[in-house]
């Protein structure tokens, strides 16, 4: 949950998606309630509750009205609760649509009086429909009319008020087939998507008091050391401390060739040890870990839909109702206006009218669909934080990139120091070692390794100057070190960098000391990324970099990026992109892709933002839309692929269900479909839609 406001109700017994939509209608109309959002496909109930709601009594307001909507389903508080169905026994179910199939044949078939053959008709038709009958009578009651019991009720009623009793019956009887073959499926894409997430570590060996003891991951506390034998899944995100193995990661980044691990190396939960025993120290509790956040994105990624999925649900709302009233013109116009037309005949048309109208197949195989895309990626080590991300991923025209940690490996080395005055390199390494000590970036970590251990009780005063550098008292000096800006600013005159790469100056009281020169190495991968982007169509390419014009010159040359913009603040990297938005309005989305906490407010304002996530800052991952587990920019390209294939998909099924059902009422209108026709339409384009639905869980050939 996102605050105490939120409210994460789970739905047990929903096979509907048409009544998952009315429950989630229903759940807006209750009051306290600012906001109710359902994910069909995880049947999860995301509330949001405005300051003076009770929570008890809208969650029981929500099952009341839920409980009314469709017959056996409950809202309760867990997903276990809601994986307990109870429902009727299949062999149950099975038999009474036998029995009604049995009476319909024999009724057919025989050598009967009139009686005796509409007798088994009414008898089958009740085995087959009573629980439609009754559905459809209690929501009447309760004020919902246009739902498919509804339709199923008038289609079929009206068929036996014209004698067209073997229609009646097949019509019902196949609906009620197709509704346990639909719902079969639905519960097959519900446990495929729910395989994806069995990567959760089940339990940790850890260390305590001298003693091997099994627990739970979230028992877990950063510093614990773990014991992890080969076969094991790691529990939580650490370093390794003792051993040497090789880890299977490709459940958690996608990555298919394993990883070695060895003593200093950073391993990451959810990953699975091949050979050597290891122990490891946890860094962080498992709900920070990369495991746990796949899992929270995957199963909670149903909250935030895309515009497809809000148009589907809008276009239900209006669908069923339009249907029933254009039925109902059809019954009764021709026979007042066209001579000779027949009302029982035009009756009949009607009613095929009505058996293919429910609006299933959307409903159902949308939210299928992307949420097999969103699982699919996640197998490939991409998250994306909700449905509506990765439909607009597939509109990407423009990328913009960060330079540091997201084209560059971001591991700077020492190339150069040049010193000025009375200075040795060694004195400036010690002195630049010093001031960058508590500093996050990249270049900060290059300087302190290679001037090794720190004393920080030597520093007696730190403070960062924004965007710039930062200004330390050391030994009784006032040090100052960051970019040519910050010596600029403060009075000196800094030396003309000589050399690629990246420069921080010195200064020490009143005398400015030198720089020192580190290089950043592009990814081997960078190139193949970038011109990957213009093969999916990607029509400009960016890059953004708070580093020397002169060293972001020579690697967007070298990339074939099209424009730069070089030696930004934060906040102009913000300000650039705004100017990025606004000249590529017309021409499809804007992404930014980056790894850095500067890169924060980017990744925020941009239409996609993309986080590095392997190396990423906390708060790059958390301000970003799609986060990839890998420091590889070719991972953009599967993100890409991956949403464009699912958006294929759901197009598919909505030409599908409209065309199909556009097609056989026109047929009915002009009498060249029957009932049987209609409801063989109905449930089989929605058992091919889910099928197809199915297919964005594959990952092969991306």
């Amino acid at each position: 949950m996102e605050s105490k406001n939120d409210l994460q109700l789970y739905v047990k017994g929903l096979d509907c998606a048409n009544c998952g939509l009315k429950i989630e209608a229903a759940a807006r109309a209750v009051e306290g309630v600012s906001a109710a959002q359902l994910d069909f496909v995880a049947r999860k109930l995301y509330v949001k509750i405005d300051g003076s709601g009770d929570v008890q009594q809208i969650t029981a307001a929500i099952g009341r009205l839920a409980a009314g909507i469709e017959n056996g389903v409950e809202i309760v508080a867990t997903a276990e609760a809601a994986a307990a169905e109870a429902k009727p026994h299949p062999m149950l179910v099975w038999g009474r649509l036998g029995l009604a199939a049995l009476f319909f044949c024999v009724a057919q078939l025989g050598e009967l009086t009139i009686a005796m053959q509409t007798g088994l008709f009414l008898a089958a038709y009740l085995l087959a429909g009573a629980w439609v009958l009754w559905g459809a009578v209690k929501n009447i009651f309760h004020g919902r009319i246009f739902d498919e019991n509804f339709l199923m009720s008038i289609a079929t009623l009206g068929a036996l008020a014209i004698g067209e009793f073997p229609e009646a019956v097949a019509v019902m009887l196949f609906y009620e087939i197709g509704e346990i073959l639909q719902s079969a499926a639905v519960g097959r894409s519900r446990r495929s998507i729910e395989a994806l997430l069995k990567i959760r570590p089940e339990y940790a060996t850890v260390k305590r008091d001298g003693e091997l003891v099994t627990v739970d991951p979230a028992e877990v506390m950063p510093g614990d050391i773990i014991l992890i034998k080969p076969g094991e899944k790691v529990p939580l995100d650490g370093q390794v401390i003792e051993g040497q193995s090789m880890l299977e990661v490709s459940n958690v980044t996608g990555e298919s060739v394993p990883q070695e691990a060895g003593p200093g190396d950073e391993v990451l939960a959810g990953t699975i040890n091949q050979s050597g025993l290891l122990t490891v120290q946890a860094t962080r509790i498992f709900n920070e870990s990369a495991v746990a956040q796949i899992l929270e994105l995957v199963q909670n990624a149903g909250s935030k839909k895309a515009r497809t999925e809000n148009f589907i649900t809008k276009f239900a709302g209006w669908d069923t109702p339009l249907v029933v009233a254009v039925a109902a013109l059809l019954a009764v116009l021709p026979p007042l206006l066209l001579p000779g037309a027949i009302f029982s005949d035009w009756l009949y048309r009607a009613l095929v009218f009505l058996v293919i109208s429910c609006p299933c197949a959307l409903v159902i195989s949308i939210p299928l669909g992307f949420f097999g895309g969103i699982g699919a990626a996640s197998k490939r080590g991409i998250l994306f934080k909700g449905s509506g991300y990765l439909e607009a991923l597939s509109h990407i025209k423009t990328v913009v990139f960060d330079k540091t940690g997201t084209l560059t490996k971001g591991t700077f080395r020492i190339t150069s120091i040049k010193c000025q005055g009375r200075f040795t390199e060694a004195q400036m390494l010690e002195m630049a070692a010093y001031a960058e000590c508590y500093a996050g970036h990249p270049l900060a970590l290059a300087l302190r390794m290679a001037y090794g251990e720190i004393d920080e009780s030597l520093i007696e005063k730190y403070e960062e100057v924004a965007g710039a550098g930062v200004k330390v008292s050391f030994r009784q000096q006032t040090i100052l070190a960051g970019s040519r800006r910050l010596m600029a600013e403060a009075g000196f005159a800094p030396a003309e960098v000589v050399g690629d790469g990246s420069a921080v100056h010195l200064a020490v009281d009143d005398h400015y000391a030198g720089y020192i020169l580190l290089e950043d190495e592009v990814k081997p991968n960078a190139a193949a990324a970038v011109n990957g982007l213009r093969e999916l169509g990607v029509s400009r390419i960016s890059m953004l970099t708070g580093d020397r014009h002169s060293v972001g010159e020579k690697i967007a040359a070298g990339l074939g990026i099209d424009d730069l913009h070089a030696e930004l603040l934060p906040q102009q990297k913000v300000m650039e992109l705004e100017s990025i938005l606004q000249n590529s309005l017309e021409a499809g989305r804007t992404a930014f892709v980056g790894d850095g906490v500067n890169d924060a407010p980017a990744l925020a304002r941009a239409d996609i933002g993309i986080a590095m996530g392997a190396g990423g800052a906390a708060a790059a991952i958390e301000a970003a839309d799609v986060i990839l587990m890998t420091d590889n920019p070719e991972s953009l390209l599967t993100a890409v692929r991956i949403s464009r294939r699912t958006q294929r998909i759901i197009w598919q099924n909505i030409v599908l269900a409209l065309g199909v059902k556009a097609l056989v009422m026109l047929l009915g209108v002009f009498g060249l479909a029957n009932m049987w026709e209609a409801v063989f339409a109905d449930v089989g384009v929605t058992l091919l839609a889910v099928g197809n639905s199915l297919r964005a869980l594959n990952t092969r050939g991306l």
